[in-house]
Order: C-alpha cells, then sequence, then structure tokens
C-alpha cells in the first residue's frame, strides 16, 4: 500500500472503509430479519397447537394419550380415534421414557435431551430445530416445538409439532444473495467516489506541492501560496509561508551580515597591508626606516591586529545560532562588573571609574555576560572626555553606566543596536559596530533589557535590567 501515490491510498481507504460498514449492515440485517422469521414461524407453532389447557389442544391431548398408552403397551394400531394433524409438516409423540411414537400421517421427527426433557416432565417446553421426514417419506429441516401433554393416572408424555424450515430458509438465501450484489455495488460505487473524493480534497495539496517544487528549483523564497479557510490544508499552507518568510529574512541577514562584515574588514586589511608593505619594501631596498617611522608603523600594525581579532570575535558572537546558545548556569553579576570596571580603568588611565554594585545573581552564560558589560563600559571610556568621570551602578538587578561625553542624537538612538551601525561622529574613532549588538543580545538571552538615554546634564546613560535573586 506504501507504494500507491497518496490519492489511491485515499480512495482505497474510502472504498475499504465502505465496504467494511456495508459488510456489517448487510449482515446486521441479514440476522434481524432471521430473528423476525423465525419469532413468526414460532407464532404459527404456538397458533396452530393451541397453548397447553386451550380447547384445541385439550381435544387433541384426549387422542394423543390414547395413542401413548398404544405405545406403551406395545399395540401398533394406534386407534380409529386418531386424525392426522393436517395442519403441521410433521407431528410426533414422545413416551416418558424417551422413545418415539408414530402419529398415523404424522411423519417422524429426530428425538433430542431438550425432547425428552419435557417428555419426562422435567421442563416445560422445547424450541429447536431439527430434521425429520414427512408422511410421503421427504427428508426436511424443520423447526419443532415440545410440549408436554396429560397422561391418565399420572403418567407423562409430550408432542412435538414442526413445520419447514424452508419458508425461513429461502427467504434468508434470497436476502443474502440481494445484500452481497448491494454490497458489491456499494464497493463499487463508494470505489469511485473516493477516486473522486481524494482528487478533490487533494487539489490543494497538489497546489502546495508545485509551490513547494518550485521553490526548491527557483531557490525563490518570496513565492507564497494562497491560503483560505481554516481547514488543515490552509493552516499548512500559511505555516509554510511563514517558514519561507523567515527563510528569506534569514538569508538576507546573512547576506546583509557578509556585506557589512566585508566592508569593515577592509578597511583595517587594506591598512595592515599597507605598513606592512612599507616594512618588506624597506627591508628589500636596504633602505631602513627612522626608527621613529619604524615603531610607529609597528604600533599600527598591532592596532590593526588587535582591531582584526575583536571584529572577528564579534562577528563569531553574532554569527552564532540561538539555538547553540552556550550552557547557563548561576552568575554573580556583581562580580562581573567588578572585572569588567577594572579592564576599563586600564583602557581609560585618564579617566575616573566611580563603580558600586551590590549583590546580584543572574541565570546566564558568564563570559558572554561580562562582554556584554566590557562592551558599555568600553562605549562610555571610548566617549568620554579626559579627566572626565564614568559612574557604574548596580541595584536591585539594575545596571547603569554613564558617561560625561557628547551624547547620542534622538535620532541615532533606535539604531544603536544594529549591526556595524555608528554614528557619524564615531566612525574615526576605533570599534566596528557591534558592540552594543552584542550586548542586546546577551541581555535578551538573560531574560532582560538595555536602553541608551541623554543623561542629564549631559552623556549617555545605559540602563541593563537583568532578572535575578539578591542572593
Amino acid at each position: 500500500m506504501r507504494r500507491l501515490p497518496l490519492r489511491g491510498r485515499l480512495a482505497l481507504l474510502i472504498a475499504t472503509a465502505v465496504a467494511v460498514a456495508v459488510a456489517l449492515c448487510a449482515t446486521l440485517s441479514w440476522f434481524l430479519v432471521r430473528e423476525q422469521l423465525y419469532r413468526e414461524l414460532d407464532r404459527r407453532l404456538d397458533a396452530l397447537s393451541g397453548p397447553p389447557g386451550g380447547p384445541m389442544f385439550d381435544r387433541r391431548a384426549r387422542d394423543f394419550a390414547a395413542q401413548l398408552a398404544a405405545c406403551a403397551d406395545g399395540r401398533t394400531d394406534p386407534g380409529a380415534g386418531l386424525r392426522p394433524p393436517a395442519p403441521y409438516d410433521v407431528v410426533q409423540l414422545v413416551t416418558p421414557d424417551g422413545r418415539a411414537c408414530a402419529v398415523p400421517n404424522g411423519g417422524t421427527l429426530e428425538i433430542t435431551g431438550a425432547d425428552r426433557a419435557v417428555a419426562a416432565g422435567t421442563s416445560a417446553e422445547a424450541r429447536h430445530d431439527g430434521s425429520g421426514t414427512t408422511a410421503d417419506g421427504e427428508a426436511v429441516d424443520v423447526r419443532v416445538i415440545t410440549r408436554p401433554i396429560p397422561v391418565p393416572e399420572g403418567r407423562a408424555g409430550a408432542v412435538s409439532y414442526a413445520l419447514r424450515l424452508d419458508q425461513v430458509n429461502r427467504p434468508l438465501n434470497d436476502l443474502a444473495l440481494t445484500l452481497a450484489a448491494v454490497a458489491a455495488l456499494g464497493v463499487l460505487v463508494s470505489a469511485g467516489a473516493g477516486l473522486m473524493i481524494a482528487r478533490a480534497s487533494l487539489r490543494p495539496v497538489d497546489e502546495l506541492t508545485g509551490v513547494v517544487e518550485h521553490i526548491a528549483r527557483t531557490e525563490d523564497l518570496d513565492t507564497r501560496i494562497p491560503a483560505q479557510g481554516a481547514d488543515e490544508i490552509a493552516r499548512l499552507s500559511r505555516a509554510f509561508n511563514t517558514m519561507t518568510a523567515a527563510l528569506a529574512a534569514s538569508r538576507e541577514r546573512q547576506q546583509r551580515l557578509i556585506t557589512d562584515a566585508g566592508h569593515e574588514l577592509r578597511t583595517p586589511l587594506t591598512s595592515l597591508r599597507t605598513n606592512i608593505d612599507l616594512l618588506l619594501r624597506s627591508e628589500e631596498t636596504g633602505r631602513a626606516l627612522p626608527s621613529g617611522t619604524r615603531h610607529r608603523l609597528l604600533v599600527s600594525v598591532q592596532a590593526q591586529m588587535r582591531e582584526l581579532s575583536s571584529l572577528v570575535g564579534d562577528l563569531l558572537e553574532l554569527a552564532r545560532p540561538d539555538e547553540a546558545a552556550p550552557a547557563e548556569e548561576d552568575v554573580a553579576l556583581h562580580d562581573v562588573v567588578g572585572r569588567a570596571v577594572d579592564r576599563a580603568r586600564l583602557r581609560g588611565p585618564g579617566l575616573t571609574v566611580d563603580a558600586a554594585a551590590e549583590p546580584w545573581f543572574v541565570r546566564g552564560e558568564p563570559s558572554s555576560l561580562e562582554r556584554a558589560v566590557v562592551n558599555v563600559l568600553d562605549n562610555a571610556v571610548k566617549f568620554s572626555p579626559s579627566g572626565g568621570t564614568v559612574s557604574v551602578r548596580l541595584r536591585g538587578g539594575e545596571l547603569t553606566v554613564r558617561d560625561e561625553g557628547p551624547g547620542i542624537p534622538g535620532a541615532e538612538l533606535p539604531h544603536v543596536f544594529e549591526r556595524f551601525w555608528r554614528s557619524p561622529s564615531a566612525r574615526s574613532l576605533p570599534g566596528s559596530g557591534l558592540g552594543l549588538s552584542i550586548v542586546a543580545r546577551v541581555v535578551a538571552e538573560a531574560g532582560g533589557t538595555v536602553v541608551l538615554e541623554p543623561a542629564e546634564g549631559g552623556g549617555t546613560l545605559a540602563r541593563l535590567t537583568f532578572p535575578g535573586t539578591p542572593g
């Protein structure tokens, strides 16, 4: 079945389900009709024989008693007073000891244990299917009812009445053939209907498949699938559209990252290549550079290498997928702030870094959190004037860093966390424009928020909030 296409499997499943339902209904109908026919046959037996104690039964009981007495005495002549019971196909008497006692023109029946129990007086009545022979010698299947009859001197006996089962079996056989034909026709019709239903139901799937194949062939992620309604296919179409939109956005971000990274790498690489070319040319020509010039070139090379290393590290941090986030642990944020402040003091020897940190523990990755705090402090050190003060405070899970620099214009504040974005006034300063992007990502991973805003009296105030506990 797995080798069949989805349309064929759906049609086959529909046809199978309908076939099973039709077969069950036909079988149930056959049994219901059979039960009704048997009830009707039993009703006829009751009506023809009359209830025990009724006038009809009592009149016949006298004849049956005489016949039973003759059988008990070993006489074969039942006597002239017994008339053949015309309404029945077969009639037979059963002696108290379980032997058959023939009725003139009554035929014979096979005696069962239920019949003997009635004749012995231990059972009130017996109804069952059986076989017998009519007075004409024809073997027939019959429905039998056996009832006790009174016998003189307290002796018991029973009489068995039987009607042919042909009046039940013949209609049942005809019904079985009819139901089989109807079931076969129903299966054929259901197979055709299932195929049409499968085609109509899978038409949206065919459209979806066509669009997916088109995207796989052309890599055009802007293609959208029409999604109408609220059924499963519409939900699948909308989910697929959402997926392709996310893939398109991811590819666009990747391309923009590559473009921006190439642009940012070009400047330090060009400067580094120029300085190294000057040093090599000096060595090749034998004309040594003045010691001051050579030192400045080496210092420039060292600075460019440091900038490249920082840029590569930032790119690796931003290129890390969200699902590959480092394992988290409980981190003492106040210790992280303390180490970052120590590094900031080394990078800004002409500045005053005023720090105060209350204990605060957060859930995160230690090195990433430290990198984020260091990036914020580096920006404050970079833009603070010589002799200025950088104020650092950690209270109740909120870290604030205030500098005394020129501040950030309000029109530029919405862009400060974008990758590679740098203020026009800061493009002459060292940096790649990735620091605050990393800060935003790390703080978001820790469940916090970060904002930059103008500080009172000038400068910039950075607010970083981290969910956590004081101890």
